[in-house]
């Protein structure tokens, strides 16, 4: 069985599904914030710009929490 090791564990591939397997990797990359972390490190970003994308991503988590609780309540 192939596998790829992270810090959270090993991702395995199952039937050959190298597919899934890049999904599950990519999950967990972003839960730990590599992605916003390589991304914050390609360049200066001004204290405005970085509250900018905080409340960008601040509205993005509380749109879809709410279309979650939407979905769940029937409407």
């Amino acid at each position: 069985m192939n596998h790829f090791k992270s810090d959270r564990g090993a991702v395995l591939v199952r039937n050959n599904n190298v597919e899934k397997a890049m999904r599950i990797l990519k999950k967990r990359l972003t839960e730990d914030g590599l992605f916003n972390e390589l991304r914050e490190r390609e360049g200066y970003v001004s204290k405005g710009e970085k509250k900018r994308h905080e409340r960008a991503a601040a509205k993005r988590r509380n749109k879809r929490d709410l279309e979650k609780r939407m979905i769940e309540k029937g409407y």
